[in-house]
């Protein structure tokens, strides 16, 4: 694990971040978060909520400050990932989304307060981050099952239902779910698969607290690949425990490996999940960047 301490030479000027949500919330969390980021001596940049995406904002301000705190959801940290990687400027991270994962992954506490004292006592670690296509993503980017799921759950149906929204989708499709076939390219050579879901993490967990591998971790420089090679769908039942645990590598309908690189081709093209979000369709041709971003953690593993 790649860490470095602040400490006292913790950066004083943070663009800030938070969704509509947490601005919005009557239970005062979001501005007991901030009064601990001042509390810590940062200075607050704020920018108006306007239509553009963050990673605008962040290149915007990327010579005006020295952190970046945001307040969101997976899809928000991804789609900001570039932006942080190209001004080279820490991150903390205010989980306020509807899964959290790269909070999970980090440690990082869900109490936002509590996540914002991680911010503020300075510990950084430098993880990778995957790339799809040229799409950038902390956790797992994945064709197949996941890919229809996040298809089908709309983003009002994620704001309403939270985390019972993907149970629900995922009951809705778990019986349509059929195997296709699918060349995996990877390290010399060629594997063709029939499969319902083939997915590529960089971090551990995914959709809700999936773990891709019980041993993943953001800073190894390795992609983990898992491809669920099951012909009926009761089997995917089957196999939720081993998902949630990240042992389903144990079972021999489940092929897995590690790599730093790989296309997912297909003879239809299926759209590719990252991080929650559809982000292009195959072929996929996934790559790793080595510990390309700083992120604020906990000192030890929450508890």
């Amino acid at each position: 694990m790649n860490q470095d301490n602040l400490g006292g030479t913790l950066p004083k000027r943070a663009l800030v971040f938070l969704n509509a949500k947490a601005r919005s919330g009557g239970d005062g969390s979001a501005a007991a978060a901030l009064d601990v980021l001042r509390q810590a001596g940062m200075t607050l940049v704020e920018p108006a909520q306007d239509e553009r995406p963050f990673r605008e904002i962040i290149r915007e301000y990327a010579s005006q400050v020295d952190l970046v705190v945001l307040g969101g959801g997976d899809g928000t940290l991804s789609d900001s990932a570039a932006a942080l990687m190209e001004a080279d400027l820490p991150l903390g991270i205010l989980p306020l989304g509807t899964a959290n994962d790269l909070a999970r992954t980090l440690t990082i506490p869900t109490d936002i307060t509590a996540a914002a004292s991680v911010i503020a006592a300075g510990k950084l670690r430098a993880v990778d981050l995957g790339e799809v296509n040229g799409q950038l993503f902390f956790n797992v980017a994945s064709i197949g099952f996941s890919a229809d799921l996040a298809r089908s759950l709309t983003a009002a149906a994620k704001k309403k239902w939270g985390k019972l929204g993907y149970a629900i989708a995922a009951f809705k499709l778990l019986r349509q779910s059929r195997p296709f076939s699918v060349d995996i390219e990877h390290d010399g050579v060629v594997e063709r698969v029939r499969t319902v879901q083939v997915s590529v993490g960089n971090g551990r967990f995914y959709g809700g607290g999936m773990a891709v591998a019980a041993d993943a971790a953001p800073d190894d420089g390795l992609l983990d690949v898992y491809s669920l090679e099951v012909e009926h769908w009761w089997e995917l039942v089957a196999l939720a425990p081993s998902l949630r645990r990240g042992t389903q590598g144990r079972w021999k309908k489940v092929r897995t490996f590690q790599s730093t690189g790989l296309t997912l081709s297909t003879r239809r093209p299926h759209d590719v999940n990252a991080d929650g979000d559809l982000a292009s369709k195959t072929p996929a041709t996934f790559r790793i960047h080595r510990k390309a971003l700083r992120v604020f953690v906990p000192s030890a593993p929450a508890a």
